[in-house]
């Protein structure tokens, strides 16, 4: 497996929520303290991308703001790559309460020779669940400069390896990998999951 940061986007407004979704409580830890956890057994370091630092200074990992702020995902994607040690990051959004190891590692294990590695459902692709090489800050940059906010957009210029939902399904076979907690009515499932003992 390549060497990898590991990158978490926390900068997001929560609005749908009504308040931050990674300080939720997820069978008795914040969520974004489990994701942390889960990516220190992968990553050579975890990186949390925030504009409100001393709401995760319990962490104990590295956090850095926007470097361009108030411009999305995409920002955040580039300040977590501009930051990280390693030439290989491995980004995921902060209300991904089911992560797969097996999964992040096997994504991790194609990055040599990539610029992209991630995962092509039959929805759609999984950006803010993938692994991104230093050679994206520059098509990256560009974008932002004209204001772009779209993360696929600068994939045309880069070695991507799509991993169908057929391996992803290998991995993970209810795909629950993707999930995001954006409503109260999906807060309560994932907890209810939890409760039951069903994950850990």
């Amino acid at each position: 497996m390549a060497s990898v940061s590991c990158v978490v986007l926390a900068g997001g407004l929560s609005s749908r929520m009504g308040t931050d979704k990674a300080l939720l409580e997820i069978g008795g830890r914040p969520l974004i303290e489990r994701i942390v956890r889960k990516l220190s057994l992968i990553g050579q370091e975890v990186i949390v991308v925030t504009n409100s630092p001393k709401n995760y200074a319990f962490l104990g990992v590295r956090l850095v703001g926007d470097v361009f702020p108030g411009r999305g995902s995409l920002v955040g994607l580039y300040s977590g790559l501009k930051a990280a040690r390693s030439d290989y990051s491995l980004v995921v959004a902060c209300d991904m309460p089911f992560l797969n190891l097996d999964l992040l590692r096997y994504l991790a294990a194609l990055a040599p020779y990539h610029d992209v590695v991630i995962p092509w459902l039959k929805k759609g692709l999984e950006p803010l669940h993938a692994v991104y090489s230093k050679a994206c800050l520059g098509p990256i940059e560009a974008l932002l400069r004209r204001n772009e906010r779209k993360i696929l957009e600068f994939f045309p210029q880069m070695r991507v390896r799509y991993v169908e939902e057929e391996v992803v399904r290998f991995f993970d076979p209810q795909l629950r990998s993707f999930v995001n907690i954006n409503t109260p009515t999906e807060l309560a499932w994932v907890r209810s999951i939890f409760s039951s003992k069903e994950v850990k």
